[in-house]
């Protein structure tokens, strides 16, 4: 044994011999002879970007990947300019989020701001939906539908549209500058820039009338806020999208972490059937197949995938499951007359299992994909419950805190409270107050004049905010038995027009003495 393995990675002597063997003894003159340790540079801590060049590729899985990008991102541009007839007193965008008026509009549906709990709903909905496809198929969501994925998809396309396939782009990248390359680069930024332009002005159509915006936004007459708006979104999809790309979903999204504790054995992720592809070397055209595996290491899969990975390394945090690299190796098979499937969607126990000579199976039924579609079931069946029962008229009652009773000059005691009434209709409602629970009880409201006796009138989609006193007679507060002092009592309001009733629990507060 060389003297030199006694020496640990901090310089210092390992103690322990070698049982069976001779340990020469180490003197202070070999250790002097070991050089120190340098200290790192500030460089050395990290790597440049080395960029990306992915390939164009054919096939089922980025036919699928076009197609997603298609729909999402004619979603996005377009659903602004959608129409949906409320009626002539609301807007007819169909998707609109009025701040002004606190509303949000989605086709028939309307959430004003104290049913902020569907939103609530919808977030958890799509993470248990995201935890869902996560546990089922992997990262398929960054794969095909993630935002950050999509303009990604969309800024590559138009590099290669401008610039050419992946070895005219590193071609052009190395060459010195001239006027050809510089045409193609400025060509190449212009359409992003145009592209982050309009994907700000999309965003911004969703929270006003967006023909009206549109028109202001070129006359200059619409509010800041509005460009500044555009213009924070333009600068944050021309960078991500068209410069930092990978880098996204390398370093700063948190979601590939999360999402390595919800896989499991039976989750499908793409992956290299090692058993069959190695050992992998080159092959030509009448070279026997035999004591070698169908992977001819041409790298078909390393340059085709957006985020710089090579596959057959395993499972890695950076890949996003786009399957490219499985079309990209199927077309190899076929070129070289060997069976699809090297690269494919399996389990990590088919492995395993084809080792053992077991057939594959997919357990697509497992304990945490009944749960996670469980709860989405019934999550969705409560919130469409809730919307289809809900009202279109709210009542809130607030009894005042100071004084809770006054006492009037006939002896009757008097209890003041606040109706907030909200109008979720687009029409003028005329409401009736009705009290319940307490004998020979009086209405009054302050203020109101010779209309004290007129009904409540609530303008379309309006609130309105009442006064009103209730006082009872010393006779009824005689009758009472209760000795805290407070009696249970309901205060509602009728539509005068339908007949429909909204009634509140409430209470009358009075001196103990009297009970």
């Amino acid at each position: 044994m060389d003297g030199s393995q006694g020496i640990g990675l901090a310089g210092k002597v390992d103690a322990q011999p070698v049982k069976g063997e001779d340990v020469p003894p180490v003197s202070m003159a070999s250790l002097k002879a070991v050089p120190p340790p340098q200290p790192q540079k500030p460089g050395d801590l990290y790597q440049s970007r080395v960029k990306i060049y992915p390939k164009r590729v054919f096939g089922t899985f980025r036919n699928v990947k076009w197609l997603v990008m298609i729909v999402t991102l004619g979603i996005y541009y377009l659903a602004p300019w959608l129409r949906w007839d409320r009626g002539p007193l609301a807007p007819d965008q169909a998707i609109l989020i009025d701040i002004p008026s606190r509303r949000f509009y989605f086709f028939f549906i309307e959430i004003w701001p104290q049913e902020v709990y569907y939103l609530t709903g919808l977030l958890i909905l799509g993470a248990l939906v995201l935890f869902l496809f996560t546990a089922l198929l992997g990262r398929v969501w960054c794969g095909y539908a993630c935002p950050q994925t999509v303009w990604t998809d969309l800024f590559i396309w138009v590099e290669r549209l401008v610039q050419g396939d992946r070895n005219k782009r590193m071609k052009l990248d190395k060459s010195p500058w001239n006027a050809d390359k510089i045409i193609k680069k400025s060509t190449t930024h212009a359409i992003w820039i145009a592209i982050a332009v309009a994907t700000g002005g999309a965003w911004v159509f969703y929270f006003a009338d967006a023909p009206t915006l549109l028109k202001d936004l070129f006359a200059g007459t619409a509010p800041l806020a509005a460009y500044i708006s555009i213009a924070a979104l333009a600068f944050t999809t021309y960078s991500l999208g068209g410069l930092m790309r990978e880098q996204v979903c390398t370093y700063m999204c948190p979601w590939p972490r999360i999402q390595g504790a919800m896989f499991d054995a039976d989750t499908l992720l793409v992956s290299y059937k090692a058993d069959r592809g190695e050992p992998r070397a080159p092959h030509k055209k009448g070279d026997s197949w035999d004591d070698r595996g169908d992977c001819i290491d041409c790298t078909a899969c390393v340059t085709v995938c957006p985020v710089g990975i090579d596959i057959r390394d395993g499972p890695q945090l950076e890949c996003i499951q786009c399957a490219l690299c499985i079309d990209a190796c199927d077309d190899i098979m076929d070129k070289i007359g060997r069976p699809r499937g090297l690269i494919g969607y399996e389990t990590l126990s088919m492995p395993e299992s084809r080792a053992r000579g077991e057939p594959e199976k997919v357990r697509l039924l497992r304990p945490r994909v009944i749960l996670y579609a469980g709860l989405i079931v019934l999550i969705s069946a409560f919130m469409g419950y809730q919307l289809m029962t809900r009202g279109d008229l709210d009542l809130t009652v607030m009894h005042d805190r100071n004084p809770l009773f006054v006492q009037l000059s006939d002896g009757s005691i008097r209890n003041g409270y606040t109706l907030k009434i909200q109008n979720k209709a687009h029409r003028e409602r005329a409401l009736t107050i009705e009290i319940d629970g307490l004998d020979d009880i009086q209405l009054s409201r302050p203020l109101a004049g010779d209309n004290a006796e007129d009904r409540l009138l609530v303008g379309p989609d309006g609130s309105l905010s009442a006064r009103i006193f209730l006082a009872v007679p010393p006779a009824t507060l005689s009758r009472l038995d209760n000795r805290s002092g407070e009696s249970n009592l309901k205060i509602a309001i009728r539509d005068a027009e339908t007949g429909d009733l909204i009634v509140k629990k409430t209470s009358f507060r009075a001196p103990q003495s009297r009970r």
